[in-house]
């Protein structure tokens, strides 16, 4: 099945992942169906390549692209991409040394251009986002969770915690720490598995320490304030906001959406229980109408500040990012997480525009000088 480069003013774009024994490659393949659907109706050639298969001293390579009912995926020669959209399924991936000595190969070539090599560490967002007096003040208190003491210091000036993984996704492993004065079981430690979430309470912080020590393994975790957010029909809401670059190189938002926690959830991710909503009736249920469209008018401004302090700390190319942000009872924003690997909205309007923005950067870096 051979391919041709519909037109040499336009770069080629590979989908960068990872191979699968069973299945080719790694990766959400209507996704990526979509990516290379939107590709070829504007004029590009893409194609899905594994590390394996990205051999940076070939000038053709293997690829796949779908065959034209979309069920199946044929491999096939193709030209080196001078565009490389960075879609390495899992930190775990990423971190493999084949992975990441190839993603810093292409990050060296002089004829390549590859954007969001890393996932986000969630301490190193916020160490960032507290660098900027324009960005410190939308960041809650956070610090790492290294011993009992970091939660007895933190419970001093707030009676809510959440602890977080820091290179955790879509709610896993999340925790949530209250501290009730004057009852005989103070500290209750809500936690997440699955859509469900269990409370465990005790009198003592050792014992609390022991528990927060048996479900978070290994892992590094980072302390914050939980916020008291707004809510809708009594549960917790936050705004899922989609970044991404234009055809100048430049930050704008392409949507802004909704997420309502679970019944039972203390996060809003929707495969924790949550649910897609629209953010101006979101807002409108806990403020007057003119108060949700001046709290939304705000968004943009305040995310795209975010984004540019983020890429400019992070001291990397990045092309697009989500961003998680709350809501509180006054009005305010804050900045809960950023992630470099967008999981795609469902909102038809979003959908469309991102996959069209994903080419628009495209373009414009390959007119960048070498």
């Amino acid at each position: 099945m051979n391919t041709r480069i519909p037109d040499e003013s336009k770069p080629i774009i590979a989908i960068l992942t990872t191979s699968d024994k069973r299945l080719k490659f790694c990766g959400n393949r209507s996704n990526f169906r979509d990516i290379i659907r939107t590709g070829k109706e504007l004029g590009y050639l893409v194609y899905v390549v594994t590390v394996r298969d990205l051999k940076l001293e070939e000038r053709f390579i293997n690829g796949f692209i779908p065959s034209p009912s979309g069920k199946q995926w044929y491999s096939i020669p193709v030209p080196l991409p001078q565009v490389i959209y960075n879609r390495v399924a899992n930190r775990e991936k990423e971190e493999l040394k084949p992975v990441a000595r190839k993603i810093a190969q292409c990050l060296e070539h002089p004829d390549i251009h590859l954007y969001n090599p890393y996932f986000f560490n969630k301490w190193n967002l916020f160490e960032w986002l507290h660098s900027s007096r324009f960005t410190s003040k939308h960041v809650p208190t956070t610090r790492r969770l290294r011993s009992p003491g970091t939660l007895t210091a933190m419970l001093k000036n707030h009676d809510s915690l959440y602890l977080k993984p820091e290179s955790g996704k879509a709610g896993k492993g999340i925790m949530r720490l209250k501290y009730l004065a004057d009852t005989a079981l103070p500290y209750r430690l809500q936690i997440q598995t699955g859509k469900k979430n269990v409370t465990y309470k005790t009198a003592s912080m050792e014992r609390l320490w022991s528990r927060i020590s048996k479900e978070k393994g290994t892992a590094r975790y980072i302390v914050q304030q939980a916020i008291d957010l707004a809510t809708h029909r009594g549960r917790p809401f936050d705004l899922r906001v989609l970044l991404q670059k234009n055809s100048r190189g430049n930050w704008g938002v392409t949507g802004i959406g909704a997420r309502l926690a679970g019944a039972r959830s203390i996060t809003t991710h929707v495969p924790r229980g949550g649910t897609i909503e629209e953010p101006s009736s979101m807002l409108e249920g806990t403020f007057s109408t003119e108060r949700a469209a001046a709290i939304l008018k705000s968004v943009p401004t305040t995310a795209l500040l975010m984004a540019r302090q983020i890429e400019r700390a992070s001291e990397y190319r990045l092309g697009e990012m989500s961003m998680d942000l709350g809501v509180d009872h006054n009005g305010g924003l804050w900045f809960f997480e950023a992630n470099s690997r967008p999981m795609k909205f469902d909102e038809p309007a979003i959908r469309k525009l991102s996959l069209e923005r994903i080419f628009q950067y495209s373009q414009h870096l390959s007119q960048l000088p070498d």
